[in-house]
């Protein structure tokens, strides 16, 4: 008799710097190699939000930390493990020019493990700042993987360490746990799993509210030359922010596409199915990662086209804005660069880019005065008063988190 597994219930963030080791150690979690788009196994990068789950367990004869593993029968005592919970796995970029995509998949985000590499010195400038990114979106509960672990000595480890308490030093993750392991040889990742489960409780969720998901993929599952009568509509990805969706809800997604007059039009469908840790549920709710499949034309949504949407019941989406006001907070130092460079005031005309949820817009300030900016979308955010911005400007030719706003 098979088991059932219960469905995730949190998301975990994997971020750190390019190379240090985020998707192997998704992999020795899960079993699963997040890098599944054919470019990205290429180029060996993690381009769009790769994820995958992995349920916790602990056995009930080993001592702590060995008793947590994700097998079903521990390799020790020969019984079954009990079940902790599922978490989902959120494989975010490491690269630069990616970090759009890792903001974006921070609205994901319930907790992260911040994978740093103990042959490199710390903090590398990615390291940074992604710890940015995640205190700028506001996730707080942080634990901090000290990868490679098998591939210098023990001094380094230790000097490593120091390196690594020194960066976190007055940051959100100041008080994370540090836990040294090796993804390769899958050395202490029954401590890291203590660790995740110690440290990123599952939040409280809203399921009385109408349901509301950001979309970070979308996809058309049909094959090509697949016959006109077998086509299959297309497919959004994300996780549930609140509320529970069901089969066959009527759903609206939100500002939705750009007609020929060049405004924009929602998108009315239905819920033909969800798919949630590749299996089909009746019903979804927050944590985890959901596939949901609609009656929709599938060239609306292939190659990612209806990122950065929001999907829910019509008449209960936030408004389509096109222009915001924000509370602004400015970093002191640009972030992602070797050499320090100064936070300068938002000026009058300058562009910037925003994530707002798993939306990437570029805006145009059309008024700053302290710390309230005003800004005007080239492509409208379905958002609401108190969502968190991320805010980017050009530095050297490439977009660097300069700091976060408040939609007021």
């Amino acid at each position: 008799m098979e088991e059932e597994v219960p469905l995730p219930e949190v998301n975990i963030g994997m971020v750190g710097h390019v190379d240090h080791g985020k998707t192997t150690l998704v992999y020795a979690l899960t079993g699963v190699w997040a890098d599944r788009h054919s470019e990205e196994l290429k180029r060996g990068i993690t381009i769009r939000l790769g994820y995958a789950d992995a349920t916790f367990r602990k056995c009930p004869m080993c001592n702590e930390p060995e008793a947590y593993t994700t097998e079903r029968i521990c390799p020790i005592h020969g019984v079954k493990t009990e079940i902790l919970r599922t978490v989902s796995f959120v494989d975010a970029p490491g690269h630069e020019m990616l970090m759009a995509t890792m903001l974006s998949g921070a609205a994901l985000m319930d907790g992260a493990v911040l994978v740093i590499a103990a042959n490199e010195k710390c903090p590398r400038p990615q390291t940074k700042e992604h710890l940015m990114a995640l205190e700028i979106i506001g996730v707080d509960k942080i634990v901090i993987a000290q990868n490679k672990i098998d591939t210098v000595s023990k001094e380094r480890v230790l000097e490593n360490y120091r390196e690594i308490k020194e960066f976190v030093k007055g940051t959100i993750a100041e008080n994370a746990p540090i836990i040294p392991i090796s993804a390769q040889q899958r050395i202490n990742i029954d401590a890291l799993i203590q660790a995740i489960e110690e440290t990123i409780p599952t939040p409280e969720r809203d399921l009385d509210s109408p349901p509301l998901m950001h979309i970070a993929r979308s996809f058309d599952v049909n094959k090509p030359g697949t016959k006109p009568e077998d086509l299959v509509g297309g497919v959004v990805g994300g996780s549930l922010a609140r509320g529970r969706l069901r089969v066959g809800d009527e759903i609206e997604i939100r500002p939705g596409i750009k007609d020929d007059r060049g405004n924009w039009q929602p998108l009315r469908t239905e819920v033909v199915s969800i798919m949630a840790s590749g299996r089909y549920v009746e019903e979804a709710t927050p944590g985890g990662l959901i596939g949901v499949a609609t009656k929709l034309d599938p060239f609306l949504t292939k190659s990612d086209k209806l990122v950065g949407n929001v999907l829910g019941y019509p008449e209960h989406l936030p408004d389509v804005l096109s222009e915001l006001t924000m509370e602004v907070k400015l970093l002191e130092r640009v972030v992602g660069l070797e050499e320090d460079v100064e936070v300068e005031k938002i000026k009058m005309n300058e562009v910037l880019m925003l994530v707002v949820g798993t939306a990437v817009t570029v805006a145009t300030v059309t008024s700053a005065r302290d710390d309230i900016v005003e800004v005007k979308l080239k492509r409208p955010v379905c958002a609401e008063k108190g969502d968190r911005v991320a805010i980017s400007r050009r530095v050297g030719g490439r977009w660097r988190l300069i700091g976060a706003g408040t939609i007021v």
